[in-house]
């Protein structure tokens, strides 16, 4: 049997390349002093008694000048640790942000299925999304494989920029990852024959202007 990953529907903007488990990108200063977002945790245990753990540290955000000088752009930066560890078995670790144009993104419950349109595959620090308001999509930042049972990403100062919104506009990170014991990870998917175990840790929403 053959699960479906996160990359295939992927429509791709622009978004960051990181190392296989550790990576970083700077795209300079902002016009604010970065504020300070809190940590998290969460947990899953699968069927087969996998267990995957999801932490978020440093995570700093600041506001900054959009590209676009006509008034309706709205951007930010942030920076934060995202790391990943299984107790048995492979898996995928996804790090991206949820990105939304006049949305409460604090109660936004969305995953990265088929109800979210995902972003990726670019290779600068950073990305520029239009959006219309009351629209909200994925922006990915990496994707790595947890081979060894574990793996980290670690973004630095990682632009979001907002076209088209004409209004306030926010971005909260999300972090999936899904693993399973004897299934091998492939490039956008992973394959085998028992169950699987998915985990989702959802960052506190931060203003773009």
């Amino acid at each position: 049997m053959k699960l479906s990953g996160v990359g295939k529907r992927a429509a791709v903007l622009a978004a960051a390349a990181l190392t296989a488990m550790t990576g970083a990108v700077v795209v300079g200063t902002g016009q604010a002093d970065a504020a300070r977002l809190p940590g998290g945790h969460t947990k899953a245990v699968g069927v087969d008694g996998q267990v995957v753990n999801i932490s978020r540290s440093g995570e700093r955000s600041r506001i900054m000048h959009s590209l676009a000088a006509n008034g309706a752009g709205r951007a930010g930066a942030v920076s934060g640790v995202y790391k990943a560890s299984l107790s048995k078995g492979t898996g995928v670790m996804t790090v991206g942000y949820l990105v939304g144009c006049q949305v409460n993104l604090a109660g936004f419950s969305g995953t990265l299925g088929a109800d979210i349109s995902l972003t990726g595959a670019g290779v600068s620090g950073g990305l520029t999304v239009p959006l219309a308001p009351g629209q909200v999509v994925f922006a990915k930042a990496d994707k790595i494989k947890l081979k060894k049972g574990k793996g980290t990403v670690a973004i630095d100062s990682f632009s979001i920029d907002v076209q088209q919104c004409g209004g306030y506009a926010s971005a909260r990170s999300l972090v999936q990852v899904v693993a399973a014991d004897g299934y091998e990870a492939e490039e956008d998917s992973l394959s085998g024959k028992s169950g699987y175990v998915q985990a989702n840790l959802y960052g506190r929403p931060f203003s773009l202007g």
